[in-house]
């Protein structure tokens, strides 16, 4: 611990990390400790409590030489912030910084963190470009140090014709036998993403084992923060593409997709069988995932997209957020994700009402408010649409709207508040039932993350609609019956 830029950093957030009131930040929403925060980074179960990292500057509110901010958590709803974990100060990080990787535990009990480290190097032609390769940290969950060896994996590790440019983003793991395996994303020669597995017996001396999957520029271009994992007998190969195409219920620009599929270990063979949008909102991108100690499978994202990153409040003192975790489990062939069920315990007044007929716009007694957990159910009917008004006043809102004849749910937040040219409205297919329709809505202060038909569908958006704006309304073309239930949060 006698660096002086992880020193340096630790001072910074210390004193003004400090200075923000729980008042200015979500409720149940992890926020770096001051500046910016990205992809949220080994996220892992350690020493009794949850452990998530981020991709951090402390110094401002946009993206700078990246460090890593640390907080934990035994709920996943209060966190505690701890010191920077890392800094860019070693010769191979020493460029743009520590870029995102994981986490996991040691044999001796440390825990492992691996991360995509980031130097500039000047090209034939003059240009400097960056080059990215994959490093160690050893620590006791408090303070990291990064041995000698670094960088443990760099373009030579790669098949031929594989960029050095883009090479990053490992998520680690221990397999059954105590040996180490990683997946990272990396540019083919074809110019589109592709999925490497290396593995290694202690967590240093790495090599290369197979591609488990490849973009063929049917996918985006590159690709970004790879998972792979079991899930309810299948496995799962989760990665967030760049520069998509819209296709189906894909989008313009980043996604997050998952490849639904069957691992056979002996032989490294991934085979997927379908693929899958995970979130079909506005600001969803950087998923990880972590095994908990009772075996639920819980993943967090970063609650935001890069489109939008210069849209902020005037004078913010941090920027960034992660989702509310989520669970996750497959059904008929599709990965479904809800709260995680700690959220349950965070339960307080319960506000009722049952089969509610809804035509104008109207509110119900007790509904409100910008922190809570709300269900609303909309029965089979001859409805022509309906609409839900979030955070809402004479000038704000942000709407759901369900037309049951298209099965689309569409988000808007046009009017919460901001001025920017960017994505305000996103629509998503949902399973058609005749008109009914079950929706389980998050609100925390600057979010608004919804769960269709019990997670079948996702989305998620940001909002900076100011706190004043607390109401909810009903509002359908025709006649729907609705039940809501919200309950207050005592976090």
């Amino acid at each position: 611990m006698n660096d002086l830029t992880l020193q340096k950093a630790r001072a910074y957030e210390a004193e003004h990390g400090a200075a923000i009131s729980p008042a200015e930040r979500p409720a149940y929403h992890l926020t770096p400790y001051v500046g910016w925060m990205n992809d949220p980074n080994g996220f892992s179960y350690y020493k009794g409590q949850y452990h998530q990292f981020y991709q951090y500057n402390p110094y401002d509110v946009r993206w700078a030489p990246m460090h890593w901010g640390h907080a934990v958590s035994t709920d996943l709803l209060h966190w505690e912030y701890l010191p920077c974990a890392l800094a860019p100060d070693s010769p191979a990080d020493n460029g743009p910084g520590c870029f995102s990787g994981s986490a996991t535990q040691m044999d001796d009990g440390k825990q492992l963190l691996m991360y995509t480290s980031v130097v500039a190097e000047k090209q034939p032609n003059g240009e400097m470009r960056d080059i990215q390769t994959q490093s160690i940290a050893i620590g006791d969950g408090l303070n990291y140090e990064k041995p000698a060896c670094n960088p443990v994996l760099t373009q030579k590790d790669l098949p031929e014709g594989f960029s050095k440019f883009d090479f990053r983003d490992p998520k680690i793991w221990r397999e059954a036998d105590g040996t180490y395996s990683v997946v990272t994303v990396c540019l083919a020669e074809d110019g589109s993403g592709a999925a490497a597995l290396f593995q290694s017996a202690d967590g240093f001396d790495w090599h290369f084992v197979t591609v488990l999957e490849r973009c063929n520029n049917q996918y985006g271009k590159m690709w970004e923060c790879p998972d792979f994992f079991p899930l309810d007998g299948k496995q799962v190969l989760m990665l967030g593409p760049m520069e998509m195409l819209p296709k189906g219920e894909f989008h313009n620009g980043h996604n997050v997709i998952a490849f639904i599929g069957s691992y056979d270990q002996a032989t490294h063979t991934f085979t997927k069988e379908n693929v899958q949008l995970m979130d079909g909102g506005i600001d969803f991108y950087a998923t990880q995932t972590t095994l908990a100690p009772d075996g639920r499978r819980i993943m967090t994202a970063w609650l935001q997209t890069w489109s939008d990153t210069e849209d902020k409040p005037k004078g913010c003192k941090w920027f960034g957020q992660t989702i509310c975790p989520r669970e996750l489990h497959i059904k008929d062939g599709r990965i479904f994700q809800t709260p995680v069920r700690e959220l349950d315990a965070a339960h307080g007044k319960r506000t009722f009402h049952e089969n509610v007929t809804v035509q104008s716009e109207t509110s119900l007694e007790g509904i409100k408010g910008r922190v809570a957990d709300l269900t609303v159910t909309v029965q089979p009917g001859e409805y022509r649409s309906f609409t839900l008004k979030l955070a809402a006043d004479a000038d704000h809102h942000t709407s759901l709207t369900y037309d049951p004849h298209t099965s689309e749910l569409t988000l808007d937040r046009s009017y919460a508040g901001s001025r920017a040219d960017i994505v305000h409205r996103r629509s998503c297919k949902v399973r058609s039932q005749n008109g009914a329709l079950k929706l389980r809505i998050l609100l925390d202060k600057n979010s608004i993350e919804v769960f269709a038909n019990d997670g079948e569908q996702t989305m998620t958006v940001w909002i900076y609609t100011p706190q004043s704006a607390d109401g909810i309304t009903f509002a359908a073309d025709g006649k729907a019956t609705i039940t809501a239930e919200q309950f207050e949060l005592n976090l």
